[in-house]
């Protein structure tokens, strides 16, 4: 049986996929979501694309809006994400996500900065900026390659060790006759 989704689902799905943190991957997003990762990432080339189908849903002015072009919750400043937590303070949790939905973001996201600057994880050497990420994940990756290459060396040594014995061995076994 085929599962159909409104657009507003689609479109709330495509944000939460795109507006996640770097640890978060599509498949988790899509797990949590009870969707397909190759339909979340059709819906996501489908709205970077705008191809949303408008006559799918009865929620026409959240389909006909396009890809929000509002910055990610990663693109926040300290100062932003505290003035943010400060003015979710006294709200009540309907409030909080009408807040929300107009800044861009989730409450999960006003949750997760309380929790950072509550645990002291706010200090800017504590997250890696994207360049330094992408910095990382090379370095990581020519690492990896460097020890699978010295780990083939290492094993060939063995080998040609293991060759050399059994030739000796033979060859002592062959004087003796």
């Amino acid at each position: 049986m085929i599962k159909k989704f409104s657009q507003s689902f689609k479109i709330q799905a495509v944000e939460k996929a795109l507006i996640r943190n770097d640890q978060t991957t599509i498949e988790e997003v899509a797990e949590q979501l009870g969707v397909a990762r190759s339909t979340l990432s059709r819906w996501i080339n489908e709205a970077q694309n705008q191809q949303f189908d408008p006559s799918s849903t009865n929620d026409d002015v959240v389909s006909r809006r396009a890809m929000p072009e509002e910055k990610r919750p990663s693109d926040w400043s300290q100062a932003e994400k505290m003035a943010m937590i400060i003015r979710c303070g006294s709200l009540d949790e309907e409030s909080v996500n009408a807040l929300c939905r107009g800044e861009g973001i989730y409450p999960h996201h006003i949750k997760q900065w309380e929790a950072d600057f509550l645990a002291g994880s706010h200090s800017k050497g504590s997250t890696p900026t994207a360049v330094e990420a992408k910095k990382l994940r090379q370095e990581n990756k020519q690492l990896k390659r460097e020890l699978t290459r010295k780990e083939k060396a290492l094993a060939e040594a063995a080998a040609l060790l293991i060759l050399q014995k059994k030739v000796n061995a033979l060859w002592e076994s062959d004087e003796e006759d």
